[in-house]
């Protein structure tokens, strides 16, 4: 089965919607246009085609009754049937608007509503098929309509400049509409996009961290049944066996001082006084982050000064992607140097990130931080190529903010750019492993 990109999935699902959110709201339109044409026909006493109109009021009705017993509730829609039912919502209030003044009742603006729900669940594509049958459903009913329900003895009509009034304002609603409920749930479609791959990333560095854990358990476990079996191997070597079985048992007699070693290697991690895979000192931090980047041609030199006792913190998943991130893409845009310094206080502790590439472009500084970048802001005017959606940037950046660091992005005066993270050292170090240095 072919396996999607987990930012695709979460794209697409988000945009699906539940068949049960448009039958509660079709039921919703059903029993206002009801209790609309009773009103008009009983209550008022006006002059109502109230049989035709009840018949197409009907034909909504038995639509939803028919999905709400074939479709089950939960089922998310592709985009072209949420089309098709959001096409028949217009089509069937354009019916019901053409028996009763066309653009001159004023129930005709009810026909942004499936424009508004296409704008904030479909594509472009699909938007724009809701918006143009509106605004063909608004033109024909400007120009052809039955007359407006009014009492017996009297007409109403508006003037033609009027109804031409009403009709503009009905296609810059619809258009407004489009453009910027389509805008809003964009960004926050793209939002939770940026947030649920954020989890993931965290999760997947936590798994890692939980695996050499287990490793070390299983290490212990094995100790026990290892140790048998290296004993009943040297009570077979004592025996008078066959020359045959010798060889072998002499091997197997190896290999279980092999497992023996391996194996102490790895339970000997939770011996130590300070267990790597909970707490690590700051420069060991630096020095891991970028170890995988000496190989290329770029100059890395790591800075360390501070009051006291160097800093232990707690060897943490977000924190080493967080900063790894930012290292780099500073890695990837220096011409010659990237500098990665750590100071620390009592109070404090600030890691900077500086090369000598171009630096940020003044679009970029505006937007850093969001999911998505826009426009010219997308690159970091190194190349095309290399151009990325700042998707990285808005994960490293949330991940870093929950471990409570305050970021700064600038410029450099000379020409590079500077990410620097700042710290509470009391909420960053973990004080227990740091009383174990005395």
């Amino acid at each position: 089965m072919e396996t999607r990109p987990f930012s695709l999935i979460i794209g697409s699902e988000g945009r699906h919607l539940r068949i049960e959110t448009l039958t509660r709201l079709r039921w919703l339109a059903i029993f206002g246009q009801l209790a609309t044409v009773l009103f008009v026909a009983h209550g008022l006493q006006f002059s109502a085609p109230v049989a035709l109109c009840l018949a197409i009021i009907a034909t909504s009705a038995v639509l939803n009754v028919l999905v709400e017993i074939f479709v089950p509730k939960n089922l998310r829609l592709e985009e072209q049937p949420a089309t098709a039912l959001l096409a028949f919502d217009v089509l069937q209030l354009s019916a019901l608007l053409f028996l009763a003044g066309g653009i001159e009742n004023p129930f005709a603006i009810l026909l942004l509503a499936p424009v508004t729900i296409a704008a904030v669940s479909l594509r472009s594509s699909q938007i724009l098929i809701i918006a143009g049958l509106v605004v063909l459903s608004a033109s024909f009913l400007t120009a052809f309509h039955w007359p407006l329900p009014w009492y017996r003895a009297e007409t109403f009509q508006l003037a033609p400049l009027y109804r031409l009034a009403l009709w503009s304002a009905l296609l810059v609603a619809t258009t407004f509409i489009c453009l910027y409920a389509a805008r809003v749930a964009s960004e926050k479609r793209d939002l939770q996009t940026a947030l649920s791959a954020a989890e993931l990333v965290l999760e997947r560095q936590n798994h890692l961290s939980r695996l050499d854990g287990l490793a070390a358990a299983a290490a212990h476990e094995l100790g026990t049944p290892l140790a048998t079996i290296a004993l009943v191997s040297r009570e077979l070597s004592k025996a008078k066996l066959p020359s045959e079985f010798s060889e072998d048992i002499e091997l197997l007699t190896q290999e279980a001082q092999r497992c023996r070693a391996i194996l102490g290697r790895l339970s000997s991690l939770a011996d130590e006084r300070q267990p790597p895979l909970d707490h690590i000192r700051l420069r060991h931090l630096l020095e891991n982050i970028a170890a995988p980047f000496r190989q290329y041609a770029v100059d890395i030199e790591i800075s360390l000064q501070g009051e006291g006792d160097e800093p232990i913190i707690l060897n943490d998943a977000a924190l080493t992607y967080g900063v790894g991130n930012f290292f780099e893409n500073a890695v990837d845009f220096a011409k010659e140097k990237v500098l990665l310094s750590a100071m620390w206080t009592n109070k404090d502790i600030i890691i900077v990130i500086r090369d000598d590439g171009p630096g940020f472009s003044n679009e970029i500084l505006n937007q850093i931080g969001e999911p998505y970048l826009r426009g010219r802001a997308a690159r970091r005017l190194k190349s095309e190529t290399s151009a990325g959606l700042g998707l990285g940037i808005f994960i490293s950046k949330t991940l870093l903010e929950r471990t409570g660091a305050a970021m700064r992005f600038s410029n450099l005066d000379g020409g590079g750019a500077s990410v620097q993270m700042i710290w509470n050292r009391t909420r960053l170090e973990n004080r227990t492993g740091a009383a174990d240095r005395s």
